[in-house]
């Protein structure tokens, strides 16, 4: 796992600036010293579609001490669009179509995720999505949620 460290408001400004979904105010509030699980998704990736419900369980579950985000990487919104009539998120979702943020984070595949600590330093990452996998994933939040 790389760790590097890269506070709230910079990566969001930088966000906003890349993903023309939401500006950086609308996202700001939520994430100022609180954990952050952020989903890189597609709408062609199988593995994304079947990382969805388990994310909303976990936003239900943790979602009051941690954020969770969902940043869609499609070229086209309405491909995103279409895979969320399908597979609808429970949680925040943002738009990346250039994958800047995902460029920033080396993501080696999708769905990717990283956690970072109420600071903004990265603390976890992982790509790939697998169900046997869940109570791994899981105590990732547990881990970032500790004091």
């Amino acid at each position: 796992m790389r760790r590097l460290r890269i506070g709230f408001l910079p990566l969001l400004l930088w966000l906003s600036a890349s993903a023309s979904a939401s500006p950086a105010t609308d996202v700001l509030r939520p994430f100022e010293g609180r954990p952050v699980y952020i989903d890189f998704w597609a709408s062609w990736c199988v593995p994304c579609a079947q990382s969805f419900p388990w994310l909303n369980r976990m936003h239900a579950r943790h979602g009051d001490r941690i954020r969770f985000v969902g940043v869609n990487v499609d070229e086209h919104r309405q491909d995103a669009d279409r895979f969320l009539t399908r597979h609808p998120a429970d949680f925040t979702l943002l738009f990346d179509p250039s994958g800047a943020l995902a460029s920033h984070f080396q993501l080696q595949g999708m769905p990717s995720a990283v956690i970072l600590d109420a600071e903004g330093r990265l603390i976890w990452q992982h790509s790939g999505f697998r169900s046997a996998d869940t109570a791994e994933y899981e105590n990732a939040i547990l881990e970032a949620l500790r004091p």
